[in-house]
């Protein structure tokens, strides 16, 4: 899925992915990792609720 989604991202938008990742480097790492951790979290929740549905 990821794969999926990170080549819609440069098939589509590869300018506006560029600009991310530009952004995502001059970001402290401390920042970083907390945007990690949300990214993380927010998946897991995700999966939580699809499961949920599809159950």
């Amino acid at each position: 899925m990821v794969l999926v989604f990170e080549g819609l991202a440069y098939a589509l938008a590869p300018s506006l992915l560029e600009r991310i990742l530009e952004a995502l480097r001059a970001m402290p790492q401390e920042h970083l990792r907390w945007f990690g951790l949300s990214v993380c979290f927010i998946g897991i929740v995700l999966l939580y609720c699809v499961s949920l549905y599809f159950h």
